[in-house]
């Protein structure tokens, strides 16, 4: 990679924290297995006035998708779990299903077509929804439901969303949702672990991810990043999750903390294909068919995924090497977090980056400055 160009790319991030668009942010970029770029830039805490560590630990929400998604592959090799598995075999309160369908202003019901399978959960495709995507009805009722409320266990959580229309038929379309809370349920009831402890076991101890969990231990709070107590475009006040306290519901969708190095090395064995030092959490098959697309011609809604994407199991992948607004390759795959967190690997450069700032209402703009900086610094 050209120094002069990743120096470039620090020195735009270093112009974003000085206009206050940003407080701090922590760059990783690694090729061939050789660290590139490993930068902390700006303030941990601006209001604390403490400065930005590389192992300042940040609130990754939907960077937790691929990590969980790998365990639940992971209990697939072992045969105690399948894709075509319907979820109500785990969780019987998705047994019966009613799809909302709007007719003008009158909200109609019918009946679920199928059940959602672990394949849909896995891929979004399981006619679930979020509640902050839209103000259709069944978002709404989200909202008046609190399906986001940390202080439901993961099985609670799903007792409530089953309870709730679907936004679609499942199988019928791509649309980003809740589904990894499922599957996070699912993995409880399989593994017969909290997801906490089954991700402890399985992924974190294994790969020597100190600091990734569901909280921040007391003795590490200091080390916790934050964002700017108002939104620097808007003046809203930024509320992110509270991670001081372990959370009885441990959200597969986008619970996690992390640091840069942790995921970093979650990165280096996914483009390892499985292996990371002589530890092999996955095939090398079983991470090739998670990073490929499994939407074909499912449609795709909202605008999430960009042209030339699909989506695998847990990640979005590109598919064409043209119509996305940013570059990449073929098979690059990657995803990011409402807090303002990135990465992506793209298998054929040997290459991933990781992009750590706290920042919700900056993310888009910066995820993308990052992906064209990079690839502007490849020879």
């Amino acid at each position: 990679m050209n120094a002069i160009a990743l120096q470039r790319l620090s020195v735009a991030f270093e112009a974003a924290i000085a206009a206050r668009r940003l407080p701090g942010a922590v760059l990783y970029i690694a090729q061939r297995g050789e660290t590139r770029c490993f930068d902390a830039l700006g303030w941990q805490d601006v209001e604390a006035g403490l400065p930005m560590r590389r192992d300042s630990i940040f609130r990754i929400y939907s960077m937790t998708k691929p990590i969980v998604s790998l365990a639940a592959l992971m209990l697939v090799e072992e045969g105690r779990l399948m894709l075509g598995d319907p979820v109500a075999q785990y969780l019987p309160e998705f047994g019966v299903q009613q799809v909302a369908t709007q007719d003008g202003d009158t909200l109609r019901l019918e009946p679920a077509q199928r059940g959602m399978t672990v394949h849909d959960v896995l891929r979004h495709t399981s006619g679930l929804t979020y509640e902050f995507l839209g103000n259709d009805a069944v978002q709404r009722q989200y909202r008046a439901a609190d399906v986001a409320s940390r202080a439901r266990s993961n099985r609670d959580m799903c007792r409530v969303l089953a309870s709730l229309p679907l936004a679609r038929q499942p199988g019928s379309a791509w649309l980003y949702s809740r589904s990894t809370d499922v599957l996070g349920a699912v993995l409880e009831v399989v593994s017969g672990m909290t997801l906490g402890e089954l991700l402890r076991q399985r992924i974190f101890e294994p790969l020597g991810m100190r600091d990734t969990g569901f909280h921040v231990p007391h003795p590490q709070w200091h080390r916790i990043a934050e964002p700017f107590a108002t939104d620097p475009d808007s003046g809203a006040a930024v509320n992110l999750i509270d991670v001081c306290d372990p959370p009885a519901g441990e959200s597969g969708g986008g619970g996690l903390v992390s640091t840069a190095t942790d995921y970093a090395r979650f990165l280096q064995l996914m483009l390892n294909r499985g292996e990371l030092e002589g530890v092999r959490l996955a095939s090398r098959k079983t991470i090739e068919w998670m990073t490929s697309d499994h939407l074909g011609r499912i449609a795709i809604e909202g605008d999430l995924l960009a042209p030339g994407h699909g989506f695998g199991l847990g990640v979005a992948v590109r598919t064409t090497p043209g119509l996305a607004p940013t570059p990449g390759s073929v098979g690059m795959y990657h995803w990011s977090g409402i807090g303002g967190t990135t990465f992506f690997v793209d298998p054929q450069e040997e290459l991933f980056a990781i992009l750590l700032a706290q920042a919700p209402g900056q993310r888009v703009y910066y995820r993308n400055l990052l992906r064209n900086m990079v690839y502007a610094a490849l020879d």
